[in-house]
């Protein structure tokens, strides 16, 4: 099997898959070892901007940042973008290659496999190790055929893997030895061990599992890791709607819809997460409680999220929240969503056609076939010019009387986003905007928070990373990794 290469791969999604290899990464990046990330195919609606001008997944984009590197489109060569139940954006090498259905995409597999096997050559020709990232889990019976993403993949390149089960869930035992009695006899053979991931409770007690494990399947146990709380790091998908503890108490409320193609919700985690902000996402039928500040968050189907919003009567209640001194923030989509009206005429996001907006910023948009991918910083037309930094990934083109009064100042020279005549509504293209400690602070005031706590997210992230990083190298069997990984 290849050496210096060794892929992840899962029982389920969620299992751990993305957060064991940014564990991996951070651990050799720390030894020393040149590594890099790497998913052959992600379907995800979290995205970051890389600095080759293209866009991945958020995890490899974590990834990249456990070793200490910009995010590259090698990294996640193929990323599929859900705009329905059954049909996606197909993004290849970091641009839009195409829309496709279920059916249509397993036909465009094999030319999805020559985009991963490229970016694979180029990647293990650059660096020392090379850890790999597999989707959901390689034992979907309906998804095996030309499958690029899990035993696939590895039989094509002749890579190593490890299966990770989360035994938070329940079922550990039977989720490993089923995932492997589902597997080919050669794909049997590659995988090399087991990880237990979110374990929590007394060891003792597992250790007789543990040893009947390794008898039944003949593979060895690599690893038991601890249930870790509070890190902040990027979710590859699912939104984290689970209660923050040990908060302060609270100086804003501020809430945000779960619409049903929210993207890149990770913007919202530095509210989720920072001691004195009570923050919840709300979900379909949930009456909406009392807030300072509403958020609209992204969306890959823009018109369609706006017509749910409407349906679950978000509109009305954004009105009222208005007229009662409240105060709203879009972005991206959601600033696209605050506007008098939404267009699509080239049916890039679903049918052909327009859609009212909710008309609180006197401003329209038109979507258009190419895609805007770039990394930002500038200042925010607030009280002190706070800096700000961020990305923008949108189809968008927002025109209208009300950019005179623009959000944000970017230091490349353009004005984006704007705030309404009466200060209650602000916009935004940038996603990542709550990221920066000053930015943060500042729409924090804005919303009517009094002085609030200095939060540093990418400080934060960092030093969550290591802290991953210390409790998988301290409950990893390392002799039994030594063949697959330098360091």
């Amino acid at each position: 099997m290849h050496r210096n290469s060794l892929m992840v791969q899962g029982t389920t999604s969620d299992a751990g898959k993305s957060t064991l290899v940014a564990a991996l990464c951070r651990i050799l990046k720390r030894r020393g070892v040149r590594v890099a990330p790497f998913k052959p195919q992600n379907m995800a609606l979290n995205s970051a901007v890389t600095v080759d001008g293209g866009e991945i997944g958020r995890a490899q984009a974590l990834q990249a940042l456990a070793c200490g590197l910009e995010p590259h489109t090698d990294f996640n060569p193929v990323l599929l973008k859900p705009t329905t139940d059954k049909k996606a954006q197909v993004i290849i090498h970091g641009k839009v290659a195409t829309d496709l259905d279920a059916k249509a995409y397993h036909a465009y597999k094999p030319r999805a496999m020559g985009a991963v096997l490229e970016s694979w050559q180029r990647l293990t020709a650059g660096y020392e190790c090379v850890l790999v990232e597999g989707a959901g889990s390689p034992a979907e019976i309906n998804l095996r055929d030309r499958d690029i993403a899990n035993m696939g993949f590895a039989e094509a390149v002749d890579c190593p893997v490890i299966i990770v089960a989360d035994i938070d869930r329940g079922g550990v035992f039977a989720h490993l030895v089923g995932t492997l009695e589902l597997l080919s006899p050669s794909e049997q053979n590659r995988v090399v061990g087991f990880v237990i991931n979110r374990f929590r409770g007394d060891i003792a007690l597992l250790e007789s599992g543990l040893d009947w494990l390794e008898e039944r399947t003949g593979k060895p146990v690599l690893g038991v890791l601890p249930y870790l709380h509070g890190l902040m790091l990027d979710a590859e998908d699912a939104i984290a709607t689970a209660a923050v503890h040990g908060k302060k108490t609270a100086k804003i409320k501020a809430i945000a819809p779960a619409y049903p193609r929210t993207s890149n919700h990770n913007d919202l985690d530095p509210l989720r997460l920072h001691p004195e902000v009570d923050f919840r996402w709300i979900g379909p039928g949930e009456a909406l409680p009392p807030a300072d500040l509403i958020v609209l968050p992204g969306s890959k189907a823009v018109r369609a999220d706006l017509e749910w919003l409407r349906g679950q009567g978000w509109d009305k209640a954004i009105a009222k929240h208005l007229r009662y001194g409240g105060k709203v923030i879009g972005l991206c989509g959601g600033y696209q969503m605050l506007g008098q009206a939404i267009h699509d005429p080239q049916g890039l996001e679903g049918q052909p056609g327009s859609t009212a907006g909710l008309g609180f910023l006197e401003v329209e948009t038109t979507l258009e076939s190419e895609k805007q991918l770039r990394n930002v910083s500038g200042h925010l037309a607030l009280g002190g010019q706070p800096a700000m930094t961020g990305y923008e990934i949108h189809l968008g083109i927002t025109r209208g009387d009300g950019l005179t009064r623009s959000a944000v100042q970017l230091d490349d020279g353009r004005p984006d986003g704007a705030i309404s005549a009466d200060d209650q509504v602000l916009g935004t293209y940038c996603h990542g905007v709550f990221d920066h400690p000053e930015a943060l602070a500042a729409l924090l005031r804005w919303a009517g928070a009094a002085e609030t706590e200095h939060v540093d997210f990418a400080a934060r992230r960092e030093a969550d990373l290591d802290r991953l990083a210390d409790s998988v190298e301290a409950a990893i069997d390392w002799e039994k990794l030594r063949p697959y990984l330098p360091g």
